[in-house]
């Protein structure tokens, strides 16, 4: 057997009656990097100790939010309809948080706390942006423990062995042997995604220490920046999405939001001439 990238049959840690999905500990442990990381980026620009964990109170709820109503939004079918459970929709430990929600609600909650700190929200925009991009570079393996997000089938030696999933218990199907159902192996786009969300930081942080950017330009160059790639791996995955115009909706949102981030660029420059 030729080699390939493993992936996980077991997505959960059973602690006798309570059940840790590791998808929930990828997204726990991207919140306190990037709370770590942004605090210190704080920190060099003036403010106190901690504040960037003041505000990630409100950050935080405000992205888990916004990050499942927009996948439940636009990925409705599970939820609501024919078969569909809305129920569901409160299990986020399964998988489907959309980013864009994420940053876009997250985004609110961070206004709000950076003016309980008496911050402004450019600059706390700014410091935390590399830390968000780590964040979901470290959210994205949650995507491999519940083997999910996948592009097409592959024989290169990355390719990644996807198995059958049962999401409701967080584990492979077996077979009547005992052995867990593979389905094949795939491109493995969460992991495309993953290590060009960490260059970006780096790319960006780069840019940062050599060019002179305006207050709020960081943020604007993430939010144009994290789309090119994202647009990319959307053309390669092969999961059932929603499409508008034969294109998935994610890559309408990318669009959308690359437009949005090159504004944010030109806006903030002029408006720190003025």
């Amino acid at each position: 057997m030729p080699a390939v990238l493993p992936s996980p049959t077991v997505g959960v840690i059973e602690l006798g009656p309570l059940t840790i999905h590791a998808y929930a500990l990828c997204i726990l442990a991207g919140i306190f990097l990037a709370v770590w990381i942004g605090d210190r980026r704080l920190r060099d620009r003036g403010a106190e100790p901690g504040v960037m964990l003041d505000i990630a109170m409100w950050a935080v709820p405000f992205g888990i939010i916004g990050g499942r109503l927009y996948h439940v939004i636009t990925t409705p079918q599970p939820y609501v309809g024919e078969g569909g459970h809305p129920i569901d929709a409160l299990k986020i430990w399964q998988g489907g948080l959309g980013i864009w929600g994420a940053v876009a609600l997250g985004a609110l909650g961070a206004w709000i706390g950076a003016r309980q700190a008496g911050l402004r929200f450019l600059d706390v925009a700014d410091a935390a942006a590399p830390g968000v991009l780590v964040a979901q570079a470290l959210g994205r393996w949650g995507n491999w423990f519940n083997n999910e997000i996948y592009g097409e089938p592959t024989d290169r030696p990355w390719g990644l062995r996807i198995h059958e999933w049962d999401a409701s218990r967080g584990r492979a199907v077996l077979d009547a042997s005992g052995d867990p159902v593979v389905l094949g192996t795939f491109q493995p786009t969460f992991l495309y995604e993953s290590f060009f969300l960490l260059l970006l930081a780096i790319l960006l942080l780069v840019i940062e220490r050599r060019t002179r950017l305006a207050p709020g330009q960081f943020l604007g160059l993430y939010v144009a920046g994290y789309p090119v790639g994202r647009i990319v791996v959307e053309m390669m995955r092969t999961d059932a999405a929603n499409t508008i115009l034969g294109l998935r909706v994610n890559i309408w949102t990318s669009i959308g939001v690359f437009i949005l981030g090159v504004a944010i660029v030109v806006w903030s420059r002029r408006h720190a001439r003025r």
